[in-house]
């Protein structure tokens, strides 16, 4: 089986792949002093509540946007599953051409979805990921990424007009029935969400217009359903792309190997 790792600024999302389909997701807040002990304990528990065992973990991949938190995830895989990770990066086997100035700037999720948004929906499409940034990327028929769009999220939007202003309360994300709020929260509630529609509807524009015709609309991320909603530029909702990109990205490239002292320790145990 397949262990697949995706760290976010906001979580880490830990599944496991048979080969046919996903036999269980978590995820828990991100955290990059938490130990690998820590994960093991958390992760060992969830394993056991859905009957599968670490011994069943043959693979593993991480990919992440937070290099502090990669570590202890490698040491996850190296001391309790005894597997060497592969770890997303720009210089492996993607399938596709990245057509940006800087290839390693981009953050392994935007290839991630790249590569499992051409290979489950085809090109030419655009990627929005709903996380702790907002991010559209573009992918050409073909496949190739050419770059795309980093936009503040929700979330953080809304904490820092919380924070920034000292009357405005903290509030809930939500779909208001109308624009016109008629008072503060619900004015802060249209703003932010009828805000990022038009943001959405704006920039995916902008990007056809620069590409030079029509694209598909891809949306992953936890609010793609709540945003989805409003708005019909949004074609499909995929919330496992980034994980499915990891599983693709695994399966074209050779498994590492663990060193020969771990894998000694692998054997004694």
């Amino acid at each position: 089986m397949l262990l697949v790792v995706d760290a976010g600024n906001t979580n880490v999302v830990v599944a496991i792949h048979d080969g046919r389909e996903w036999r269980g997701r978590w995820r828990i807040a991100t955290a990059p002093q938490r130990t690998s002990d820590e994960y093991a304990v958390w992760l060992m528990t969830l394993l056991d509540l859905v009957g599968l065992k670490r011994k069943q973990v043959s693979t593993a991949v991480i990919g992440t946007v937070v290099p502090a938190a990669l570590y202890h995830l490698r040491q996850l895989c190296r001391d309790w599953f005894h597997v060497e990770p592969l770890v997303a990066r720009s210089n492996l086997d993607w399938g596709f051409e990245i057509k940006v100035d800087s290839p390693d700037e981009v953050g392994a999720d935007r290839l991630l979805n790249t590569l499992a948004a051409q290979h489950l929906h085809g090109g030419p499409l655009v990627v929005i990921d709903f996380g702790t940034a907002t991010t559209f990327d573009l992918v050409e028929r073909g496949g190739a990424y050419l770059g795309g769009i980093i936009a503040p999220g929700i979330n953080l939007s809304i904490e820092a007009l919380h924070r920034a202003a000292a009357r405005l309360p903290r509030i809930g994300i939500g779909r208001p029935q109308s624009v016109i709020g008629r008072g503060t929260v619900a004015a802060m509630q249209s703003g932010i969400y009828w805000g990022y529609i038009a943001m959405i509807e704006g920039l995916v524009a902008r990007i056809e217009g620069e590409y030079g015709g029509k694209l598909k609309v891809i949306a992953t991320g936890g609010l793609a359903p709540l945003l989805a909603g409003g708005t019909a530029v949004i074609g499909s909702i995929d919330p496992d792309l980034t994980l499915d990109g990891l599983r693709l990205l695994a399966g074209r490239n050779p498994s590492p190997t663990l060193s020969p002292e771990r894998a000694r320790l692998t054997d004694i145990e």
